[in-house]
């Protein structure tokens, strides 16, 4: 595979602060590279200098001659006033490539205006207009957050099929799994700064945790030369006078080497655990038949449940279906439209928001912090602002910095260190994990683990889902919901109801109208009802196959080029038909039983 890519000893810094320095590193035609590190590390400074939106201060960025580049950003920007569907036909310079990629990407209207959008639609319309440029090259930050997992799936399918080579910045470790070919680290303890692996993230794990068992190993044993090196220069200067200088400086530069291997190997992370009140009582919120109506449209009816102490429930749905209403319906901030919702006395909930803006951006770090002076309290204990802020992984001269100036790891990173400070019975989460890094994640999973109250988590995180929550709330959009035991069982809930109504559907369409004055029903003669008892397998298969030839539809090499898009439109037309009217014969044999 050709190079697509390259970048050669490229470093960038801001003020007194070294991003990265002397990074080298190539993209290949068709490779999809996750990139991984620590928040502050420069993911998405790298990423604008790939993309030739900042300049790196040293080193070049090379990218093949005629080469596209697309480039996605955390938070999409679109002109005022414009519809989803003219973002696309700018961006195709294709309505009918439009059109198809709106569909592709979920869109029912095309014109629907741009500042309508929620989050989770404004990111699937920044990814389909990445897509229609027809890019070489694919660079997405942070492309999950705000996606629903419907739109998740959709974005690991389409990565999965196109011939585009991707960088990604994601903290997903699922999302992770499924797409990436090579991954990447990009971290100040690995020699030159960053970490490359071929293979997905299970992948990368095992060959990071080797790289550190053997630094381990090479770090003891310089240690132990060191050692020897040392006794040897405390002999005294009579005893060095006759050994080789080459010796003494040798030994001047394994002790360098040693504070440098000692430096890269301490990796910090952050110390996040909720505090518990003393509570005792056994149900803490019970809804009743309780439904949720908003704006006119109903979210959600007939939801019965109990938190109780250690109840981790997790609440799943696509973009709008109203999990962030489902969590202030349970803070007291939205009255529910019919039935009961119940609290314990004195109950107290700490809720984190999504868009995190409890803060004023205008406050210094210090005051974001300590609000009433130069400590904090927790566990009771008062606790100096500067030893609070350096757990959470904030330098010191960052304490004078107005919250504005945060990256969005470190602004979730101070946002859990202010939730910490309350005491709660219920955690609610919308969204904990936007802008996390990986490690921060793992300590946010063990923290709710551990904590004893009540948790209500909506995340688009299926890893963090999976590995905290012990039952799943799922809302279908429709007004519809359910109680599952996990993400899995959910969904199969999920594409059984689209088979039942789509299957209703097209009975319906297909059933002859019924006159006042009907016929006698007839009994199916032999082969009749042979194929009575074969056509539900029959229709199973014709869907697969309709399937199929949507997805072939869908996938991008297909609407890159007009001959494979006008057959697969035929394809997928002659297997709708024969869907249609296998529904259609079984509407007949269904009437002629009664």
């Amino acid at each position: 595979m050709g190079v697509l890519l390259t970048c050669q000893g490229i470093s960038k810094q801001f003020g007194a602060t070294v991003l990265f320095e002397g990074l080298t590193a190539a993209v290949h035609e068709g490779e999809r590279h996750g990139l991984v590190g620590p928040n502050g590390a420069g993911k998405s400074t790298l990423l604008k200098i790939l993309a030739g939106l900042e300049a790196p201060d040293a080193g070049t960025v090379s990218l093949r001659k005629g080469a596209r580049v697309a480039y996605v950003s955390q938070e999409p920007e679109f002109p005022a006033g414009v519809t989803a569907g003219q973002v696309l036909e700018e961006a195709a310079h294709e309505e009918s490539a439009a059109k198809t990629l709106l569909g592709q990407a979920g869109f029912r209207d095309p014109e629907v205006r741009v500042e309508s959008l929620s989050g989770g639609w404004r990111k699937r319309l920044a990814l389909a207009a990445a897509l229609a440029r027809k890019p070489d090259l694919l660079l997405l930050d942070e492309p999950t957050n705000h996606l629903d997992i419907a739109g998740i799936e959709w974005l690991e399918e389409t990565l999965a099929e196109g011939e585009f080579a991707v960088i990604v910045i994601s903290h997903d470790r699922y999302f992770l799994e499924n797409t990436a070919t090579h991954m990447m680290e990009l971290n100040r303890a690995f020699p030159g700064g960053l970490f490359r692996v071929d293979g997905n993230y299970s992948a990368y794990l095992e060959k990071r945790e080797q790289f550190f068992e053997a630094q381990a190993k090479a770090q003891a044993s310089l240690a132990a030369k060191v050692r020897r090196e040392i006794e040897w220069l405390r002999r005294g200067a009579k005893a060095r006078t006759r050994k080789a200088k080459a010796r003494v400086e040798a030994a001047q530069a394994m002790i360098e080497a040693l504070e440098q291997a000692g430096a890269r190997s301490t990796a910090e992370t952050a110390r996040i655990d909720f505090t518990a009140t003393d509570r005792r009582t056994k149900k803490l919120v019970e809804l009743e038949g309780v439904s949720l109506r908003v704006g006119g449209r109903e979210l959600f009816r007939d939801v019965s449940l109990v938190l109780s102490p250690g109840r981790r429930l997790g609440v799943a749905g696509p973009n709008g279906s109203g999990k962030t209403s489902f969590l202030r319906l349970l803070l007291g901030e939205l009255e529910a439209s019919r039935g009961e919702v119940k609290r314990a006395p004195a109950l107290r909930m700490v809720y984190f928001e999504q868009h995190r803006r409890q803060v004023d951006p205008s406050l210094p770090l210090r005051r974001a912090l300590a609000p009433e002076g130069d400590t904090v309290i927790y566990l009771g204990r008062p606790v100096h602002v500067n030893g609070w802020a350096k757990r959470f992984l904030f330098r010191e001269e960052q304490l004078v910095q107005p919250v504005s100036s945060l990256s969005g790891g470190e602004r979730a990173r101070l946002h859990l260190a202010r939730l910490m400070l309350e005491p709660a019975d219920v955690l609610l989460l919308d969204e904990p994990t936007n802008d996390l890094d990986i490690p921060t994640l793992d300590v946010l999973e063990e923290s709710l683990l551990e904590f004893p109250g009540a948790v209500v988590l909506v995340t688009h995180d299926r890893y963090l889902m999976d590995r905290v929550a012990n039952g799943v709330l799922g809302l279908d959009g429709e007004g519809g919901s359910g109680l599952f035991a996990d993400l899995n069982q959910w969904e199969e809930w999920l594409e059984q109801r689209a088979r039942e109504k789509a299957r209703a559907a097209r009975a319906e369409a297909a059933a002859p109208p019924r006159s006042a004055a009907a016929a006698p029903k007839k009994r199916l003669s032999y082969l009749e009802q042979r194929e009575y008892e074969q056509i539900e397998q029959r229709i199973a298969e014709a869907e697969a196959r309709l399937a199929g030839a949507q997805a072939r539809l869908q996938a991008p090499e297909t609407v890159c080029d007009p001959a494979k898009l006008a057959a697969c439109w035929e394809e997928v037309r002659a297997a709708q038909e024969e869907v249609d009217r296998l529904y259609a014969r079984w509407a007949e044999l269904e009437e002629k039983l009664g």
